[in-house]
C-alpha cells in the first residue's frame, strides 16, 4: 500500500494513505502527550484533557454540536490516550472528508474548557476509574506498570487518580495543553477514499499558520530491579487474573521482531505452547496471551490470564517451565512457520479498514518518525530464526528481571511470599 508524507513548515507532519477501493475516509490526529509527559500534581491531565476536547469549541460551543454534527455524517468517531500519546479522529463515507477534518481539527486546536462541564466531567472519569477497578482483567495491566516501573511516569495509571482529578482547575488544561500540543509534536494522518494533495491543503489551510513552540520532553525511564517481583492486590472475584512480565526492549530495538515471534510461540493463537497447555490439557481457564509491550525508551514482554482460583500456584510453574523450553530448546521449523505465517495474516487482518491504517501509519511516525508498510514488517518477521529466539529468550528469561502482578481472592503478603517462591527460571 502506497503512502506519502508532508512536513509542513511549522514542523507539523501529514501522512496520507490512499484507499481509492475504499468507500470510507479517517482523519486521525495524533500528538505527543501522555501520562509519560505529566508531573505528579496532574497525572491524569493527558486522559482528562481528551475528554474535555469534545466539550465545547469556539466554532461549536456545546457537546452537543460536535456530537449532533458527527452524527449527521453517520461518523464513527473518538478519542484515545496512552503512555506517549493522545489521539482525535473520525471516520466516515469518503464524501464527508472537509467536514470530518474540520471537525476533529476544531476539536483540537480550539477546545474551550467550559469550566462547568469541567466540573460535570470529573464524575464521569471518577466513574470510569471505578469501571476499569471492576475489571480485573484490566485492573492487573495497571498493577503490571506499577510493579515494573514504581512512583515514576511509566508506572503511574493513565487515567490518574481520583484525588488529582478532582482538583484540576481549567489553567492547568490551558498550560498542559500549551505545552504539548505543538505542530512539531503532531501527525495528521487521512486514510481512504483522498488524495494526497486534497489533504497537504487542507491540512496547510488550518494547521499551517498554528504556530511552533519548545515542547516539554518526558522523563527517562530507568530499570533498576535485581530480583523477582510480585505485587497481589485482593478482590473478591471467581477467577485470578494474572501477568507475568519480564524486561525486553523497547520501539527502536532491532530485536522486536524476535520478540513478536517469540510471543506467538508462547501465546498467538489457539495453537500457541500456552493456549495449548492451559486451556486445552490443564483445563484452568478461558484466555491467555503473550506479546511484546514496547514503548520508546523501554519495554517487556508479557504472559497474561484468568485462572482458576485454586489452581494459580499451578499455573505460574507450568508458565514458567514453557519459558524455560525456549532458553534449552530450539522451535522446531514447522511451529516457527506456522506462528510467522499466524502473525502475518492477523497483522493483513487488522489493516482492512481506513481507521485501521490510519493508526497503522500513525503510531509508526509519530513515535518512530518512520513508515514501513506491512509487507516491509512480514519481511522481518519472516527472517526471525529459532536460534534468534532461544538467544533472547536467555536475555530476557532472568530471574533479576521477573515480575508478577496478580487480582484475585488472597491476601497480599501471604500470597507474595508464596509466589516469589515459584518466580524462578
Amino acid at each position: 500500500m502506497k503512502f506519502s508524507k508532508k512536513v509542513l513548515k511549522n514542523g507539523l507532519r501529514v501522512v496520507t494513505i490512499p484507499m481509492k477501493d475504499n468507500p470510507t475516509a479517517t482523519v486521525l490526529v495524533l500528538v505527543e502527550a501522555g501520562s509519560k509527559y505529566e508531573t505528579k500534581k496532574v497525572n491524569g491531565i493527558s486522559h482528562f484533557l481528551e475528554h474535555m476536547c469534545f466539550k465545547g469549541t469556539i466554532k461549536r460551543p456545546k457537546a452537543i454540536d460536535i456530537s449532533k454534527e458527527l452524527d449527521a455524517l453517520g461518523s464513527q468517531y473518538n478519542a484515545f490516550t496512552a503512555q506517549e500519546y493522545t489521539g482525535y479522529y473520525a471516520k466516515s463515507d469518503a464524501k464527508h472528508f472537509n467536514k470530518i477534518f474540520d471537525i476533529v481539527s476544531d476539536i483540537y486546536l480550539n477546545s474551550t474548557f467550559p469550566e462547568a462541564e469541567m466540573e460535570k466531567e470529573k464524575g464521569v472519569i471518577i466513574e470510569e476509574i471505578n469501571m476499569y477497578e471492576d475489571l480485573p482483567n484490566r485492573h492487573v495491566q495497571d498493577l503490571i506498570m506499577k510493579l515494573l516501573y514504581g512512583d515514576t511516569p511509566a508506572g503511574w495509571n493513565i487515567v490518574g487518580e481520583k484525588k488529582n482529578i478532582l482538583g484540576m482547575k481549567r489553567d492547568d488544561f490551558i498550560r498542559y495543553k500549551k505545552e504539548h500540543y505543538l505542530p512539531e509534536a503532531t501527525v495528521i494522518i487521512v486514510a481512504g477514499a483522498v488524495t494526497e494533495r486534497e489533504v497537504v491543503k487542507k491540512a496547510n489551510k488550518i494547521f499551517g499558520r498554528v504556530k511552533p513552540g519548545k515542547k516539554i520532553g518526558k522523563a527517562k525511564v530507568k530499570e533498576a530491579q535485581k530480583k523477582p517481583a510480585a505485587l497481589v492486590n485482593f478482590k473478591k472475584t471467581d477467577q485470578t487474573h494474572f501477568v507475568l512480565g519480564v524486561r525486553s526492549y523497547g520501539l527502536f530495538s532491532r530485536k522486536n521482531a524476535v520478540l513478536s515471534v517469540l510471543g506467538g510461540v508462547l501465546g498467538g493463537g489457539m495453537s500457541s505452547r500456552l493456549f495449548q497447555k492451559l486451556r486445552e490439557e490443564m483445563g484452568v481457564g478461558y484466555y491467555v496471551r503473550a506479546y511484546n509491550d514496547a514503548y520508546t525508551d523501554h519495554g517487556f514482554l508479557q504472559i497474561s490470564a484468568g485462572v482458576d482460583n485454586k489452581r494459580i500456584e499451578e499455573v505460574i510453574k507450568a508458565v514458567i517451565e514453557e519459558c524455560r523450553k525456549l532458553k534449552r530448546e530450539l522451535v522446531f521449523k514447522e511451529e516457527l512457520e506456522k506462528v510467522k505465517e499466524c502473525l502475518i495474516g492477523n497483522m493483513k487482518l487488522s489493516l482492512e479498514s481506513s481507521d485501521d491504517i490510519a493508526n497503522f501509519y500513525g503510531g509508526q511516525e509519530l513515535l518512530k518518525r518512520e513508515l514501513k508498510n506491512a509487507e516491509e514488517k512480514a519481511k522481518e518477521i519472516r527472517k526471525v530464526t529459532a536460534g534468534q529466539i532461544k538467544k533472547i529468550a536467555n536475555e530476557i528469561f532472568q530471574n533479576k528481571g521477573l515480575n508478577l502482578a496478580l487480582v484475585g481472592p488472597f491476601r497480599r503478603k501471604q500470597e507474595k511470599n508464596r509466589l516469589l517462591k515459584l518466580l524462578q527460571f
